[in-house]
């Protein structure tokens, strides 16, 4: 809690979920629409989708992303957040292999082969730590031919025979599964060749795989999304409602300063874009995954080198209706134009007196808005270049700074 203060106080978002919930002020009804049509119904039920977050700096966006991962959370989702600035998103492969990385792949075929035992009528919690479940068979002298035989059933039924997966990635999920049942079961070396495999290292000797019954696919840009189609189908197999992942900092696309260690050359950042191109392409292909992109508004304002430059993406990603309204099913969600219907001078003094209330509570001094300051915030934020609530972060700490403008 003492971390998250601390934070809140330099103005990031605290990382603690009740925290975070009891700061939010304006965009609950947003959360609340994105939870019931996408959580609860079209990505619960099989469907997957790419949305888009922007705003400027300090309008809110990672605050709303951590909340609707709280909320996947509490629903059975796997949650998996990066951010731009430290994974290359010119190369899906990347990509691909740090969600991989985050989603805690071996819990999930604990889950798989957990569900195997329970399909063959049998208590997973029945078995001791560290026994396997054909041990546990052969003390009930169960462990037969017709037992072994069904466990391979499963196994085909739920990785190598399911369309949706590739067959490498499967073929490892199987042998992985297999081995914490005890049927087959995996040496050291073999076990760890396969988790390579399964990581894509390119170090593995692709005859030592060949011998296990793999048929090995290196894991590329190229077939790197029926990987990520792979892996949501795998988990939702465990027994998971499905995967949301949250791309951050998507701004630093735009960065190409060569002292960065993860900097965009004009190349990078065209391939870069093809990929998320290609990924909006290949959605509705994938199932129960619920992919946003969350970025400052300059990637959108720079012609030259942001998403307009790049005109198969942009195309894409424009809503075919533009309303006065607010549209909460849109693909590109601009809290910008959020902040004009739900920050009011009274919204605005609710959210300073829960951050100052929090700041207090860890012994650090805050000041809460009167409505005329508040709506002397309002105006700043139409002439400032960041957003309303890091304007009333700054005003409840007093540490406004030279990006914040006069007031008008």
């Amino acid at each position: 809690m003492e971390d998250s203060i601390r934070a809140l106080a330099e103005g990031r978002v605290p990382e603690t979920e009740e925290l975070l919930n009891r700061l939010t002020v304006g965009v609950t009804p947003l959360v609340d629409f994105l939870t019931e049509q996408y959580l609860d119904g079209f990505i619960s039920q099989g469907g997957s989708k790419i949305k888009f977050i922007t705003g400027r700096k300090g309008s809110g966006k990672t605050h709303l992303s951590s909340l609707l991962l709280a909320r996947a959370r509490e629903r059975g989702f796997i949650t998996v957040r990066f951010s731009a600035t430290k994974v290359w998103m010119h190369d899906f492969r990347e990509i691909y292999l740090e969600i991989l990385r985050r989603s805690g792949v071996e819990t999930i075929l604990k889950n798989c082969a957990d569900g195997v035992i329970r399909e063959m009528n049998y208590d997973p919690g029945q078995i001791r730590p560290g026994q396997k479940f054909i041990d546990h068979l052969a003390e009930r002298q169960e462990a037969d031919a017709i037992s072994k035989s069904t466990i391979r059933a499963a196994l085909r039924a739920r990785f190598t025979q399911n369309p949706l997966m590739d067959n490498c990635f499967a073929s490892c999920c199987s042998l992985l599964t297999g081995d914490l049942l005890g049927c087959p079961s995996l040496d050291a070396a073999s076990r760890d060749a396969v988790l390579r495999c399964l990581f894509g290292d390119k170090s593995v000797k692709l005859g030592q795989l060949r011998a296990l019954g793999i048929s090995p696919a290196r894991i590329t840009k190229f077939n790197s999304r029926h990987m990520l189609r792979s892996l949501s189908e795998l988990i939702h197999q465990s027994g998971y409602a499905g995967l949301v992942i949250v791309a951050d900092d998507m701004e630093a696309l735009l960065n190409a300063n060569v002292n960065d260690p993860v900097r965009y050359t004009k190349m990078r950042r065209e391939d870069a874009y093809e990929s998320i191109r290609q990924l909006i392409d290949d959605i509705d292909s994938m199932r129960h995954l619920l992919w946003v992109c969350c970025f400052d508004r300059a990637l959108i304002d720079d012609e030259t080198a942001g998403l307009r430059s790049y005109q198969a993406l942009w195309m894409r990603m424009q809503n075919e209706v533009i309303a006065p309204r607010f549209n909460s099913f849109a693909d590109t969600l601009d809290l910008d134009r959020l902040a004009d219907a739900v920050y009011t001078p009274e919204a605005l003094c609710e959210m300073a007196k829960k951050r100052a209330c929090a700041l207090r509570k860890g012994g650090l001094e805050a000041q809460e808005l009167s409505e005329d300051e508040a709506a002397s915030l309002t105006r700043r934020a139409l002439y400032g270049g960041i957003g309303l609530p890091l304007l009333v972060s700054r005003a409840v700490t007093g540490s406004f700074g030279k990006e914040d403008r006069t007031d008008v």
